[in-house]
């Protein structure tokens, strides 16, 4: 059987070749709804498939976004892929994920393939972007958005939350429950100074903290941000003479990891131990108590970061549209924190 061509398509819908591949490609050029209905009944009776391949080629890009995240597993990244994802398929595009693991010379790796495979654009979920990563990013003068985090290494365009301001309500609102004092469970010493939002976490802690006119000396614990090491981390602190009324984890999996090590040590939640996160993951409501947190809309981060990275209008010459799109933040109260 002889391949069907967008030839064949064009001649059955009465249309041009371009014509046709507007409306496969959803553009450049709007197409009438009465001829791009035309075009895609000739598509379906012909069984016509477009070469993607070919089209890649002839346009040195592919229907591809790259995304490169810290750690698929933990839930956040996960639940933010999958909202990439689901708004990269609205305009017609498909995500390749690469895990950096949090190391710089996997990120430059992943880098390096996907803008060699000629993605449409990257969008980056980036610990602490290195030099050598924003090396490559030049070279290959591509289309990226950081998510989530804005590392200091590189001045683009980023979709980020307002962190600071989450932190602040979250640590707010357990105050004004009463507690003496709110602990932190912060990052670790390798957590970037700048443009991370486990930093922004601690120091709106640190800012609420101050209006109450309370001290956060000695209060800021290190954890690393996945829940079984918080949950070690916790073991240690709740067993400590000086156990917190109150603790801010600057993630919901390090939150989720201590009210573990709470109930292994028989110690009420939030009767002995209010707790809060950041992040507001799936399954935080599930927690045990439920777990009060700080939410931000991540299908809209992921939507506009998929929108700014497909826009040709990106990259101007001497300006950017628009450098950085903070959404906010808003807390989500449940049972952790004392609240009935």
């Amino acid at each position: 059987m002889a391949k069907v061509t967008r030839d064949d398509v064009a001649r059955l819908a009465g249309t041009s070749t371009a014509v046709v591949s507007y409306v496969i490609n959803n553009g450049p050029r709007p197409v009438a709804p009465a001829t791009r209905e035309r075009v895609l009944a000739a598509i379906k009776e012909l069984g016509y498939r477009p070469d993607r391949v070919a089209q890649a080629m002839a346009s040195r890009r592919t229907d591809l976004i790259g995304l490169i995240v810290p750690d698929a597993r933990q839930p956040f990244f996960a639940e933010m892929a999958h909202a990439v994802e689901w708004a990269a398929s609205e305009r017609g595009k498909m995500v390749l994920v690469g895990n950096s693991d949090y190391v710089g010379e996997r990120e430059v790796h992943y880098l390096r393939a996907f803008l060699g495979m000629r993605v449409s654009g990257l969008i980056l979920v980036s610990h602490a972007l290195n030099d050598n990563a924003a090396a490559e990013i030049d070279a290959w003068d591509a289309r990226v958005v950081l998510l989530h985090e804005r590392p200091e290494a590189i001045d683009d365009v980023a979709v980020v939350t307002d962190d600071l301001g989450g932190a602040q309500l979250a640590v707010r609102h357990l105050l004004e429950h009463g507690y003496a004092y709110v602990a932190c469970m912060g990052g670790t010493a390798e957590t970037p100074s700048v443009g991370d939002p486990v930093s922004d976490h601690v120091e709106g802690w640190k800012r609420a903290m101050k209006e109450a006119g309370l001290s956060t000396e000695g209060r800021l614990f290190e954890a690393p941000y996945n829940r079984y090491d918080a949950y070690r981390v916790g073991l240690e602190l709740l067993s400590g003479p000086q156990r917190p009324p109150a603790i801010f984890c600057s993630t919901d999996d390090q939150a989720i990891g201590l009210l573990r090590a709470a109930r292994e040590l028989r110690i009420d939640v939030p009767g002995e131990l209010a707790v809060a996160g950041f992040d507001d993951i799936k399954e935080a409501d599930l927690a045990d108590p439920p777990l009060t947190t700080v939410a931000s809309d991540r299908s809209a981060m992921a939507r506009a970061a998929v929108d700014l990275v497909l826009d040709d209008g990106l990259r101007v010459a001497g300006s950017r549209r628009e450098r950085l799109k903070v959404f906010p933040s808003q807390l989500v109260v449940r049972q952790s924190c004392g609240c009935a």
